[in-house]
């Protein structure tokens, strides 16, 4: 068994799509329409055929609170593996994201922290 899609929740799907490509670097692999909304994954551009990432509208109820509370509490709702933090922490300020933690190494784990602009914090990390 293996993990084949996982969500972020998104309070606009056209602005994630943008972030989440544009920024971060991964690429669109599904998209269809379903009412108002649409089933929308992003996958990495380096492994297209890996896990997918639905880019979840988060119109129901009981998403904004969870959301509101996760970011209060420097919460991740994602974690993305990078082979270097720091290199990708430059390049992402470069393109505008917004940190909330710089770079902290912590043993054999380093990590930052950024918000995605569509109501999440999303942490990248490498692991030595």
């Amino acid at each position: 068994m293996k993990i084949h899609l996982t969500s972020v929740f998104v309070d606009d799907q056209d602005k994630a799509l943008r972030f989440y490509t544009d920024v971060l670097g991964f690429v669109k692999k599904t998209e269809v329409p379903l009412g108002k909304d649409r089933w929308l994954t992003v996958v990495s551009a380096e492994d297209p055929d890996g896990t997918e990432l639905l880019l979840e509208p988060d119109g129901h109820p009981a998403v904004k609170p969870y959301k509101a509370a996760l970011v209060k509490d420097s919460i991740p709702a994602a974690s993305f593996a990078v082979d270097d933090v720091h290199a990708e922490f430059d390049r992402l300020r470069e393109l505008g994201a917004h940190f909330t933690q710089q770079p902290l190494e912590m043993g054999p784990v380093t990590t930052a922290v950024l918000d995605d602009t569509c109501g999440n914090l999303i942490q990248i990390v490498h692991s030595k």
